[in-house]
């Protein structure tokens, strides 16, 4: 928690694995990536990755601007 290295940089085979088992099961299912997105590179990644959006936590809590954090997160999109 409130670490560096986002999911889709340090696990992104967890990512897939996630993404294909829920397919097989339920396509109706949305799924979201929540580990250590702060910057505009891991939201692209986890979008890459199958998923279909991002929680935020410490990276928006600790931002000093954070409608211009969102803003940056969501220009990739």
């Amino acid at each position: 928690i409130g670490g560096d290295i986002s999911v889709t940089t340090a696990k992104p085979e967890v990512i897939t694995r996630v993404v294909e088992g829920v397919s097989t099961i339920n396509k109706n299912v949305r799924i979201l990536t929540g580990a250590g997105i702060k910057r505009k590179e891991d939201v692209k990644k986890a979008v890459e990755l199958g998923t279909d959006g991002v929680l935020l936590a410490s990276g928006f809590v600790k931002a000093k601007n954070p409608k211009e954090f969102l803003r940056d997160l969501v220009s990739v999109l």
